[in-house]
């Protein structure tokens, strides 16, 4: 398997060259990347930028390039107060892009066209033993989570947390027909009294490597668990 790692964030990939301190940095028009061993697995990591728009570039960029059979996104999200904790690690099945704001024609229409489903199928999650996680959507938006979009998000989507480069990356993908895996922590919660990492970065960077050093943790987990055709 041609594996390749995205890494969204520049806090993500500081924490990635903080547990792997001997990669050989290399660099493309996009950012950074590099070749890592990982149990019995050969991965590119590439730092993928945020946003959506560094996500949709990129994520060609690394299918054109390095023709990768598995497409893997490791990263953070902020979750809603009361309906997802800290720590938790997000197996995405869907993903949506929200902030679309279509006034002449169809709004629902337009979000829909960048939704996508995730094919997990591949995933021998039975007889692995696969790491915890709660399957299900992330929400995207080139944005930090705004407190009056919540009730919309839980009403019309049922969200539960959301990121900025979850969409664009599994759109990207699909629409290449790559294999894509996206596993988001939850680093900080939103809610109706604001988000507690708000004006406090700090807190973000240090739950952040303890989100990242957890999926590298588990990725080995994940990568024994491809159901080889």
């Amino acid at each position: 398997m041609n594996v390749v790692v995205i890494i969204s964030a520049n806090a993500e990939w500081r924490v990635v060259k903080e547990l792997y301190p001997n990669l050989e940095i290399q660099r493309s028009p996009y950012g950074e990347y590099a070749d890592l061993q990982l149990s019995t697995y050969n991965l590119q990591l590439f730092h993928g930028g945020w946003g959506k728009i560094s996500a949709a570039a990129t994520a060609q960029y690394a299918i054109d390039h390095f023709k990768p059979d598995l497409l893997i996104n490791l990263g953070t999200c902020g979750g809603f107060a009361g309906r997802i904790e800290t720590g938790t690690i997000i197996l995405v099945e869907r993903t949506l892009v929200y902030d679309i704001i279509e006034q002449m024609g169809d709004g629902a229409e337009a979000i829909e066209h960048y939704s996508t489903k995730i094919d997990l199928s591949w995933l021998d999650d039975v007889n692995n033993g696969l790491p915890s996680t709660v399957r299900g959507l992330l929400v995207s938006a080139d944005r930090d989570i705004v407190v009056d979009d919540i009730p919309m998000l839980i009403e019309k989507y049922d969200a539960v947390a959301a990121d900025w480069e979850s969409g664009a990356i599994a759109w990207v993908a699909h629409k290449n027909n790559v294999r894509v895996l996206i596993l988001r922590g939850v680093t900080d919660l939103v809610g109706g009294d604001g988000g507690e990492a708000y004006g406090n970065i700090e807190l973000f960077r240090e739950r952040t490597k303890t989100v990242m050093r957890e999926l590298f943790r588990q990725l080995p987990w994940w990568l024994n668990a491809i159901k080889y055709e």
